[in-house]
Order: structure tokens, then sequence, then C-alpha cells
């Protein structure tokens, strides 16, 4: 039997855990403010980065939290995961399949949905290499199939149909904490995206909805290939790419990274600062991608 002076550290100790959880929301509100300005979100004061949509479509397994979670005595959610850091991928099945449900907004550009089935995600097909052509110079991308099938299958798949070609960088932002460039939209007006959406995959698969480490900016570090989205798993075809080491929540997807000369390229885009200046807006050095085309 607890005796009073056990009771009262208990509840304490529960407050300060209340105090904690509400500082932590604090922050990713903070966070998810700083993300949506880079995405060009305007369906909504405070929607995230951008207004392109994802939808994973793994079997029932693959859509909850890979992550596992234990509950304590005190009924207090525990979680594997180390707030602040990255989690480690857990390996996916050889083949997953995945969904692309049609979005509330139109396709930007006309394209086929991709296919669904048996998607690979292993052996020469872990990785899958493709080559930017930009006003700017060229980047070297490597998309991580293993752990991000279904968004690396749609990414594929519209690269393969010309969707990005022509399109332009539409944002870039250059703040203390956050520093990408935002592209994948051919409408350059952060709204746009392919007809569907799908599903967040690493690092948010790793975490279940109960995890307070969601809440908990993680380094998304330079060379970083991510999905931009407008909140839990409404992924399209907007992408942004870090150009220098940078903090947000475990909410989008990392999917790939740009090799060195594309790092250079970004360098040269990120050295030239906003139009108009300021930390978030066009880049001042137009970028368009020429062509997306797999190697």
């Amino acid at each position: 039997m607890p005796t009073n002076e056990q009771r009262r550290a208990a509840a304490k100790r529960k407050l300060e855990r209340q105090v904690e959880r509400r500082a932590q929301k604090a922050r990713r509100r903070k966070q998810l403010t700083i993300a949506g300005s880079i995405a060009g979100v305007i369906v909504v004061v405070g929607a995230v980065v951008g207004v392109a949509l994802l939808t994973n479509g793994d079997d029932s397994s693959e859509n909850t939290a890979a992550s596992a979670s234990a509950t304590a005595e005190n009924g207090e959610f525990v979680s594997e995961n180390t707030p602040g850091e990255l989690p480690e991928p857990k390996a996916k099945p050889d083949t997953v399949n995945c969904e692309y449900p049609a979005s509330a907004q139109p396709a930007a550009k006309p394209n086929n949905p991709p296919r669904t089935d048996g998607i690979q995600t292993s052996g020469d097909d872990a990785t899958v290499s493709l080559s930017v052509a930009t006003s700017q110079g060229d980047l070297g991308l490597t998309l991580d199939n293993a752990h991000a099938p279904c968004t690396v299958n749609s990414f594929v798949s519209l690269a393969g149909q010309g969707y990005f070609d022509g399109t332009s960088c539409h944002r870039m932002t250059n703040s203390e904490s956050l520093r990408v460039l935002q592209c994948g939209d051919p409408t350059a007006t952060g709204t746009g995206g392919p007809g569907y959406e799908f599903s967040n995959e690493y690092p948010t698969d790793q975490y279940s909805e109960q995890d307070p480490g969601m809440s908990s900016p993680v380094p998304y570090q330079r060379g970083v290939l991510a999905m931009a989205n407008a909140g839990p798993d409404t992924n399209g075809s907007q992408f942004f790419i870090v150009y220098g080491d940078s903090q947000l929540p475990p909410a989008y997807t990392i999917f790939g990274t740009v090799d060195e000369s594309g790092m250079a390229t970004l360098d040269k885009i990120a050295a030239g600062g906003v139009e108009g200046g300021g930390q978030d807006g066009k880049p001042a050095l137009p970028v368009t991608l020429t062509s997306v085309q797999i190697d």
C-alpha cells in the first residue's frame, strides 16, 4: 500500500511529465510553423511543408508503427526511440504493397498513378539512382527503396512520366534550424500534387501514435531528400532537399540522399539567398528541373 508521501511523489512526477509534454507540443507547433513555410502550404494557416500527398500502401503490418512500446506500471507510455535522435530503421519485407488513393486536389499535371503490388525492397532494388538536370547544375540522387518503398515507387513513376520536367523549385528556407529547397509542384505555388496521396514511411513509421517522440525535433542532415506534406499521410509529389543540417519532427519521409556534386549545386543556389531577402520564399537564383531520369 503506497504511503501518502509516495502518492505525493508519484503525483509530482506525473505533473512534471504533463508539463514536459505540453512544452514538447509547443516546440512542435513552433517547428511545424517553420516547416509549413518551406512547403508553401496555403490551404490552412499552420499547415505543414507542402500540399503534396502520400499514403503508405503496405499491408496492415507495415502501416503500424515499427517501434516496440511498453506500458510501465503507472500506465505511462515507454518508447524504444531516443528523443531528439532518428530511430534505427527496421527492415521491411522483400516486397510490399502500396496504396495511392485519389486526393481531394486534382492532379496539377497529367500522370498515371504508380503500380501498387509487389514493390521490391531488397537486393539490387534496395536503392535507385536518378540524375536530375537543373538550370543551376546537376543533382545525383540515391533513393532508399529499402526503407521508403512506396515513396520511391511514386517518385520513380512520376519521374518516368516526365512529371517533374520543366517544373520550378518554388521555395527556399534559410533559417537557423531549417535550410531546405523545395521542389516537385508543377504549379510552383506550393499547392500542386499528382492527384493521389500516400502514407508516411521512415522515420514516421518507427513511432506509434502515443509516442511523445513524434513531437521532438530530430536531425534532418545535409544531403537528405524528404517528402513535403500537409499533415500525416498527405504526401504526393512535393519534396525538399536539405542543404544544411536542420531540425524537424519525424513527420517527413526521408527517401534518399543527394551526391557530393549535387550538394555543390545546392550550395550555389543557397548562396544566392531568397528572392527579395528574408529567410523564406522563392530562391533568388531560379531553379528549374529540366529533366529527372532514372539511371
